[in-house]
């Protein structure tokens, strides 16, 4: 393996930090690194081909108050696996923001869970909550040959070459005003890229259309009757999926200039199937029982309905009387405590009617599926487990939703694992198994303080990692990947 420094910071983070989400498996990085010829244990699949990238958050400098682990700059991680071989580089995404904080020697924005007032200056982009910086550092699509990386309350997209991660520049197609929120989505099979954006003015929510050259070739409203807070969104061969559901800013905290969470568990949960190319007037809503979803796994048609899979929380509110802050911060990150467990909803587009079943009661979030079956028919899921307690995944799970069939790999404890997407098998052809191929994941291995990617048969992870690539750093833990074949990124 040769392991260069690409650039090394300096930040402003305590020496003594102990806070549990900058320290551990969450310790950020200073250093971004060029590093070929990894060394991998194992056997390299040599029909893998294609970039696994990894959003992190990974803070340069010390929060202005309060810190929570989604405040975080932006961190790219690539591993490019061609020719038998494997590369890796990280990059900071260099945000308007991170380059102003850069320049002034510290953090300019407080955190989410913090005060807007503190801000030491105006947001820098377009944002869905005044006084915070967009770090982009949420999720990671790749879209006409660009990795695009992206942000939840809305922002710009950054790009970057997939390969070397050099950035360029903004998508010049976003909404100026408005942004795009995380979660925007690509179909495999058209080659559209999809999106939302949400803010607290009126019609509070859009959806748009990106053509497979980077174009804006539709944008349209979805009023809603307030500011609401959607995550992900999800599409069929026709239509996009929306959401307005019962958690979202507390109105009257809003006119203070306060952005506060309430779960409403009085509202019902509505759901927004619009044509991709419609507007408001083509708006069909459904109503389900009420709940908060941050992820959706994926949509498609059925005969008259349209189909859509998610991780329906059970206790999307699990503050519990005498928490303090931190504590219910904790909570809210803890799948177990929300009680994820992968949901089905039909919604009749004749009859109007919606109906919910849940597919498992194991507690999974974060998803993958085989992106060629995004907004298709499909079969299998990979997702994964967290240590409860913890924003960390220590095990990963294939579902099938059809059979409710399961395959569990657990990971050593103190080895904590990313979100896993699934890599077609680049030789497989149209008639290839849904699961003909493999399933990434970026391990950090706290017992002996390294990283690896683990990458595993996605027939079978139950047998585990066939090959292990080793990678130059302990990285941060983060959320969001994707897996881009070669073919796509240029």
């Amino acid at each position: 393996m040769d392991a260069r420094r690409h650039a090394q910071y300096a930040g402003t983070l305590p020496a003594d930090d102990t806070h549990p989400y900058r320290t551990g498996p969450w310790r950020p990085q200073t250093t971004e690194w060029d590093a070929t010829g990894l060394t991998v244990i194992g056997d390299l699949p040599d029909d893998l081909n294609g970039v696994y990238l990894r959003n992190t958050e990974n803070p340069l400098h010390d929060a202005l108050g309060r810190y929570h682990p989604f405040d975080g700059d932006g961190m790219l991680h690539a591993l490019h696996l061609h020719d038998g071989r494997a590369d890796y580089r990280n990059r900071f995404v260099r945000t308007k923001g991170l380059e102003a904080e850069l320049a002034a020697g510290r953090s300019l924005w407080p955190g989410i869970t913090d005060d807007p007032a503190k801000a030491l200056a105006p947001s820098p982009g377009p944002s869905a909550r005044a006084g915070t910086k967009d770090a982009s550092s949420t999720d990671v699509t790749v879209h006409n040959g660009r990795a695009l990386t992206s942000f939840y309350l809305c922002g710009d997209l950054y790009a970057a070459d997939p390969r070397t991660l050099e950035p360029l520049g903004t998508e010049p197609w976003v909404p100026p005003d408005w942004g795009a929120c995380s979660h925007p989505k690509v179909d495999a099979v058209t080659g559209e890229l999809l999106f939302f954006n949400y803010s607290t003015e009126y019609p509070y929510l859009h959806f748009g259309v990106v053509s497979p050259a980077g174009e804006l070739a539709h944008y349209a409203p979805v009023p809603l009757p307030g500011p609401r807070m959607p995550h992900d969104m999800a599409f069929t061969e026709r239509f996009v999926v929306l959401n307005d559901l019962p958690m979202f800013w507390d109105e009257r905290a809003l006119a203070r200039g306060q952005y506060v969470n309430r779960y409403h568990p009085d509202m019902p949960s509505r759901f927004a199937i619009v044509p991709r190319r419609g507007g408001a007037d083509d708006v069909r809503w459904f109503e389900a029982s009420a709940t908060n979803v941050l992820h959706w796994i994926n949509a498609f048609e059925d005969g008259d309905e349209v189909v859509l899979d998610g991780f329906h929380q059970g206790c999307p509110d699990p503050r519990r009387a005498g928490d303090d802050r931190w504590t219910t911060t904790r909570r809210y990150l803890d799948a177990n405590e929300l009680q994820t467990r992968p949901h089905r909803w039909r919604f009749n587009l004749r009859t109007g009617r919606t109906t919910e079943e849940f597919l498992d009661d194991s507690y999974l979030e974060f998803g993958m599926i085989n992106a060629a079956r995004g907004g298709r028919s499909y079969g299998h899921v990979y997702t994964m487990t967290a240590e409860p307690g913890w924003f960390l995944f220590n095990g990963l799970t294939k579902f099938d939703v059809r059979t409710g069939a399961k395959q569990e790999w657990r990971f050593p404890k103190g080895v904590y694992a990313s979100e896993s997407p699934m890599a077609p098998r680049a030789s497989g052809g149209a008639d290839a198994a849904e699961d003909d191929g493999h399933v990434l994941s970026f391990v950090t291995d706290m017992n002996a303080g390294t990283s690896e990617c683990h990458i595993f048969d996605a027939a079978d992870v139950s047998a585990g990692p066939v090959c292990r690539v080793l990678l130059p750093e302990q990285i941060s833990s983060g959320t969001h990947t994707v897996w881009a074949p070669e073919e796509s990124l240029t």
